[in-house]
Parts: C-alpha cells; structure tokens; sequence
C-alpha cells in the first residue's frame, strides 16, 4: 500500500473490493431506513432500525462507542448540523428534516454515507435547502478525477451554495476512509480552487458538506460533548457519499 501526500492511502483492489462490500451494506441500511422513517417515530427507533440492520448484513456499526459515541448512527434534527444522538426524547415531527448519518464496518473495511428526510410535509424554505445540499455534494463528485485537487472540488460545493444563498460550515468536513473509520485527509468545503493535495487513483474519501440556512457559525452542545448545532439555531442539511477515484474519474462505494 502506497502514500502520497499527508498521509494519504492509496487503497489496493483488495481493498477497494473490501470497501465497497462495505458500500452495498452501508446503502441497504440507509435504504431500509429510507423505507421505515416516518413522523411519531423517535430517533432512538432510528438507531434500533440501523444496529439490527447492520448486524443481520454480518456488520457491525462504526460509530457505536467510537470515542465514546453512546449509539450506532448519528440523527441530527433540524438545526443540529451533526453529530446527532438518538434518544427516546427525540420524537420526529412533521415538517422536520433530519440527516440520518451511516458507517459500516465489514470485514475490518469501512463505509460512511448520510442521507436526508424530509418528514412528511415540509416548508419551502426547508425543501429547498435540503434540495441544495444535495446539489452541493453532487458539484462535488464531478470534480472527482485524477489530477484535478482537492481544493478544486471543495471550492466547487462552497460557490454552489454561496450562489443559493447559504453557508457551508467550515470547522467540519469529510475524510479518508476505508481501514479506518477516519483516516487523512481532512475534506475541506471552503477551500480555494487550485489547493490541497492531487486526486489520485486508489484515493477514498467521504464529500459530505455541512450547508447551513444562516451563518455558518456553530457550537457544541455542553451537555453531551458531540452535538453540533448552529448558533443562530437555523436549518442545517448535509448528504454524504464515499467516493474512490478512478483511473478515469470516480466510482461512489456508498449513497
């Protein structure tokens, strides 16, 4: 297994083979939720969805304890940005957005993507940010191709949503992954085009940015030390995909 530059992996076809094994269970837990989210549902039974899901696919869910994480996925409601804790006290609404964030491990090979609902029926204003979000992640992937940059592409997702009217939160972004569940680099989506390290083959990282209705200001919530919300207590909305690069563009191991 090679390096290049800031530590970053480039994955063998073992191991993308083993990542994307990963992928297929990471997209049928987040399918199955897809099918099951529903309003009067609490975020707790979302987490019991995603662990018995994962267990029965022969996987296991990377964020359960990870640094202390207490559940098996992350469920960040409304003006939550992420990091997202299922609870029992939580009870979806209608009219809420929530992003429903997935890692997998299987077979030692780790997978992360997230996804956003949309709870029965929602304002226009958040429809659209949640429509937006997703179009940022979308630029994104387009950028994916050896020896275009990093940079490039983060620089892509920031004027997409700059040009709609929104904000992309600056202190979190996406990360290396697949033997680990966050490996180099740092995924920036505020970047200057031109910047960061080259794509090359074998590269696989989450595009996951974090579009906020306001300010791209936020905070973390004292009493459980993960839940980032924003501070002007706006919408927030996030999709996330891993992608690995090609020898022609990219392949995505996990939607």
């Amino acid at each position: 297994m090679k390096r290049v530059r800031q530590n970053i992996r480039i994955k063998t076809k073992e191991q993308l083979q083993g990542i994307r094994e990963s992928g297929k269970r990471n997209i049928e837990i987040l399918d199955t939720v897809a099918e099951q989210i529903r309003a009067g549902m609490t975020t707790e039974e979302v987490n019991q969805i995603v662990y018995g899901k994962t267990r029965a696919l022969g996987g296991m869910p990377a964020p359960l304890n990870f640094q202390g994480f207490p559940k098996s996925v992350c469920t960040s409601v409304n003006n939550q940005v992420c990091h997202g804790i299922p609870s029992n006290e939580v009870v979806l609404m209608e009219g809420d957005i929530v992003n429903v964030d997935v890692s997998t491990i299987y077979q030692g090979y780790f997978s992360d993507s997230s996804r956003m609902f949309c709870i029965g029926e929602v304002s226009p204003e958040a429809e659209r940010l949640v429509t937006v979000t997703r179009e940022c992640m979308e630029e994104g992937i387009k950028q994916v191709f050896p020896g275009n940059r990093f940079g490039t592409m983060g620089n892509a997702v920031y004027r997409h949503a700059r040009n709609n009217g929104y904000t992309v939160v600056r202190q979190i972004g996406g990360h290396g992954v697949g033997l680990e569940f966050h490996e180099d680099p740092f995924v920036s989506f505020v970047s200057k085009a031109g910047s960061g390290a080259v794509f090359v083959p074998g590269m696989v990282f989450t595009i996951e940015p974090m579009v906020n209705q306001g300010r791209n200001q936020i905070y973390i919530d004292d009493s459980n030390k993960w839940t980032v919300y924003t501070m002007d207590r706006k919408l927030s909305a996030q999709w996330e995909v891993t992608v690995a690069v090609t020898e022609t563009g990219y392949e995505i191991l996990a939607y």
